[in-house]
């Protein structure tokens, strides 16, 4: 399916936003420092080597015909983990971010079910910075249209947040490693759902090597993808890194619902000039 891509980096732009106002909030204010506060990948299955390589890859990804599952996905130091309830045309995106100056940890959960969005903000390492900014420790209800950039906040994407269906299309072949193990490379170059599902990485500086990209993908024993790497070679000042991505507890993780009664309240202006910066 076509879907907006870029989940995972619209919110890394939004959440480094908010840590900055933040930072520079508390600052002003002169907060002295206060009380701070197992993924299952699957098993590896047991299967024969596929006819097709590619397109049993393919058919691993998750999907809209998908029960709820959780995933994760690292990239350097920023780690997304989330839970993607296809049934519900929803999705919840989480990301924990620490200042150093002053110290504080901020994070930040976003929730999506269809065009309905909620957010969740969490501080600590700083007494009180929650009453001092005025942002509500439950689910805040957001207006898109209060936001200066609607198109930043986060959307439903569909069951693939990662992009991995479009990552793994790029490779003229793919090899069964047998065990639910395949190999390939993807080609990172010239193609915009890709580049979306690695943002952060300099592909233009990757030159002829962005076309070969090797990545390990792992599907369970259930059928489904549990994981797929990327191996990005280093750049210029660009240190070789790993894209990882995992799928997992299908049919486990919790369906996604409104919040409702005393768990939630409409954002207050607070929330708004936190986002908008």
């Amino acid at each position: 399916m076509t879907q907006r891509t870029g989940t995972a980096a619209t919110f890394r732009r939004v959440a480094g936003l908010a840590t900055a106002v933040l930072a520079a909030t508390a600052l002003s204010a002169g907060c002295g420092t206060g009380d701070g506060a197992a993924e299952g990948a699957g098993s590896t299955p047991g299967a024969s080597a596929s006819a097709d390589p590619k397109a049993t890859l393919l058919a691993a990804v998750p999907d809209e015909k998908d029960a709820a599952f959780r995933f994760s996905t690292v990239s350097g130091a920023d780690k997304f983990t989330g839970v993607v309830d296809p049934a519900a045309h929803a999705t919840e995106l989480s990301m924990s971010q620490k200042n150093e100056d002053p110290e504080f940890t901020m994070g930040m959960t976003f929730r999506v079910i269809d065009e309905d969005l909620w957010m969740r903000v969490k501080l600590t390492g700083i007494a009180g910075l929650h009453d001092m900014l005025k942002l509500p420790k439950r689910w805040m209800a957001l207006d898109r249209t209060k936001l200066d950039d609607a198109s930043e906040a986060p959307v439903y994407d569909g069951a693939d947040p990662a992009n991995t269906a479009a990552i793994i299309r790029t490779a003229d072949t793919v090899e069964d490693k047998s065990n639910g193990t395949y190999t390939g490379f993807a080609n990172l170059a010239d193609n915009a759902d890709v580049q979306d599902a690695v943002d952060g990485v300099d592909v233009a500086a990757l030159g002829e090597a962005a076309k070969k990209v090797p990545f390990t993908a792992v599907v369970g024993p259930d059928g489904n993808l549990t994981s797929l790497t990327l191996e990005i070679p280093a750049a210029g000042k660009q240190k070789a890194t790993k894209l990882v991505t995992r799928y997992y507890d299908f049919g486990k993780a919790p369906k996604l619902t409104a919040p409702a009664g005393d768990q939630v309240q409409k954002a207050p202006t607070s929330a708004y000039e936190l986002l908008n910066g």
